[in-house]
């Protein structure tokens, strides 16, 4: 059985974690899964919009499975190649991905959900980084995704103390998008997705490329880039779809071309 499991409805990919009789953990095999299937995701033109899921009621991932990955880790200290690689790092994957935490979102876990860009939790999901507690780093992300999702000095008390924060809490500091009831979880994510799935793909995935890539220049630099990639848009077929619907008063059949 896949530690992640990867599925597909119509355009949207679902990632799911099913490794519950280990609160989700993510061990060597998972992340070396979760890379090939997220490779897959960007690879294939057919699929808009993916959603990384957990398993059952009561976590979404633990973080890093500590038993097999810190002695692993400690072995390859200085031979980063040995290890698989960090989560969403370097893969350039401009799709939109949404994270449906379902629990506990910790560790690697809380790592995991900042990679995506939107988080929807249910009214049971907690959220921390409890690295420093094992003396270790946060090293999959969270220590430059999360000052960069909620205000500095927030992100240094959870990174610096291991501070565990629930649901509502993460949602009045910005950290999430919206809570929701654990049973409504899958479907306002799918929903949200579907929604997504109906607007241009090619404008979407532009979107989030300008967005991140500009958070790291000045504005006048992300402006320039931005009216960069705005030419490009317009010569994409979805643009001519687009415009065409509009003048027509009809809905757009966007093709991702």
């Amino acid at each position: 059985m896949s530690i992640i499991e990867y599925t597909t409805k119509g355009r949207i990919a679902i990632f799911t974690i099913n490794r519950p009789e280990a609160m989700g953990a993510l061990n060597i095999e998972a992340l070396k899964q979760l890379q090939k299937n997220l490779l897959d995701f960007r690879d294939n033109d057919e699929l808009w919009v993916g959603i990384i899921a957990g398993t059952g009621n009561k976590v979404f991932s633990a973080g890093m499975d500590a038993k097999e990955y810190l002695p692993f880790a400690k072995s390859t200290a200085g031979k980063p190649w040995q290890r698989p690689e960090g989560i969403l790092r370097g893969h350039h994957l401009w799709k939109p991905l949404i994270a449906a935490c379902n629990g506990a979102t910790l560790g690697g876990g809380l790592e995991l959900a900042l990679a995506c860009d939107i988080i929807i939790a249910s009214q049971n999901a907690s959220f921390g980084l409890p690295e420093v507690k094992l003396g270790i780093c946060p090293g999959g992300g969270g220590t430059q995704r999360l000052p960069r999702a909620i205000p500095v000095h927030l992100a240094a008390e959870m990174l610096f103390t291991g501070k565990t924060i629930d649901a509502q809490e993460a949602y009045r500091i910005g950290l999430i998008n919206k809570v929701v009831p654990i049973d409504d979880l899958m479907s306002e994510a799918t929903k949200l997705a579907e929604n997504m799935c109906e607007l241009g793909p090619l404008a979407m995935r532009t979107a989030k490329e300008v967005m991140y890539r500009g958070l790291s220049m000045s504005l006048d630099d992300g402006l320039q880039l931005e009216d960069d990639f705005q030419k490009y848009v317009f010569s994409t077929r979805d643009f001519a779809e687009g415009i065409a619907a509009f003048r027509e008063k009809r809905k757009p059949k966007f093709e991702g071309k």
